[in-house]
């Protein structure tokens, strides 16, 4: 039976971190995976060009049900720790929007430099690995792996949420944490797009493709100020995917549809200076004809014109396209959702070094923990960030154990 000091299960963003991070430390270190390859949410993620961080990374940016959590793996290793990685990679990358960092050329030169960090580093990557069983014997863990046994002196978890299944995706890691004694806090789809109704959907499905700025606001008073989307199953775009992780079902989210516009000042100059213009052709210079129409068949817009619009319609009006009340009937889940909400509860472990409370040298990582970031890689920084204060923690351990 083959012993190492570390082994990881999953070979994602924050298990590939973590693995680099304690080979370097001098570290026997074994990463686990169940794919053909490392990094498969790396490499789709961003279009396929990894937003890898985020310029203006903040404990406020993250949910979880610990909201303290967070804030010292954050603190310790920053992005700019990160950015700096890359640049030593020379990896070309560019600022997209809001402080969001995304490579100029691929998500694949990401991948390249964890992958070309852990072979430094001296780590084994073992890939299409099925684990059968996890056990603790006398203060060492025992993974069977494709029918043969390997041990180590500390289990790192690092094998994400639910979301994209189609990516290899699965519970394992929550179960392996059930086995050891530790909480599972309710988990479901983040960052995902809407599902609407049926009438609303039948109507609105002419607009798939169509993108138009709009802030959005949950139930809770959380807004995100970004463009929604039309397609054809419902509602995606930024601020509908960062609002969903806010969102509880049955809830109505409100889209101001027009947040750069006062739409009431709007119309008493246009009044004045076209009178007899209609009220569809007046507000489609502010938004697509076509979703005025619809809205006009939903009776959410007058018809006529602009002078027959009396103050009560015009209150009305601005009300619907400042305030467009939407219930959805869901969200299309784990197959497109970019993360998952909850998991590992975080009262259960450490926050400056990510080990078990229960499991002495059990420690949890990444996704699979209760903690979910804001789209625009937040998440990936909260990956490199619980990574990195595990590994100095196993290094901690080990020259303390060597001692």
């Amino acid at each position: 039976m083959e012993k190492y000091d570390v082994v990881i299960l999953g070979a994602g963003a924050a298990g590939l971190f973590c693995g680099a991070q304690a080979g370097k430390q001098g570290l026997k270190t074994l990463i686990l995976d169940n794919g053909k390859k490392i990094g498969r949410k790396i490499l789709m993620s961003g279009g396929g060009r990894c937003n890898f961080t985020n310029m203006y990374i903040e404990p406020a940016a993250y949910l979880s049900h610990n909201p303290h959590f967070c804030k010292s793996a954050l603190a310790r290793y920053t992005q700019w720790d990160f950015i700096e990685l890359v640049n030593k990679y020379a990896i070309p990358y560019h600022e997209k929007t809001l402080g969001q960092l995304f490579c100029d050329n691929s998500a694949q030169d990401i991948a390249d430099m964890l992958s070309s960090e852990c072979t430094k580093n001296g780590v084994t990557i073992q890939l299409r690995s099925e684990i059968t069983h996890v056990e603790k014997q006398d203060e060492q863990f025992i993974v069977t792996v494709n029918n043969k046994k390997v041990s180590s002196h500390s289990l790192v978890v690092a094998t994400g949420g639910l979301s994209m299944p189609g990516l290899g995706a699965t519970p394992f890691g929550y179960r392996l944490a059930e086995q050891f004694g530790h909480s599972i806090l309710p988990t479901r789809a983040g960052l995902v797009p809407f599902t609407l109704h049926k009438n609303l959907l039948d109507q609105l499905q002419v607009l798939s493709g169509i993108s138009v700025p709009a802030s959005v606001t949950a139930a809770n008073g959380t807004l995100f100020k970004e463009n929604i989307l039309f397609t054809h199953r419902g509602l995606s775009g930024p601020a509908i995917l960062q609002i969903s992780s806010y969102w509880q079902p049955g809830e109505y989210v409100s889209i101001n549809l027009l947040p750069e516009i006062a739409l009431d000042n709007f119309l008493v100059r246009e009044r004045q200076e076209h009178p007899n213009q209609s009220v569809k052709n007046t507000l489609s210079k502010l938004l697509p004809k076509r979703f005025i129409e619809i809205l006009q068949t939903l009776k959410q817009i007058p018809e006529g014109t602009l002078k027959q619009l009396n103050p009560a319609q015009q209150q009305a009006l601005c009300e619907t396209l400042h305030c467009w009340q939407v219930q959805p009937n869901g969200t299309e889940g784990y197959r497109t959702a970019e993360v998952t909400l909850g998991g590992v509860d975080t009262r259960e472990l450490s926050s400056k070094t990510m080990e078990s409370l229960k499991t002495a040298r059990l420690y949890f990582i990444g996704e699979v923990v209760d903690v979910t970031g804001w789209l625009g890689g937040y998440n990936f920084q909260w990956a490199w960030s619980s990574a990195w204060a595990c590994a100095q923690a196993l290094a901690t351990l080990s020259k303390a154990t060597s001692a």
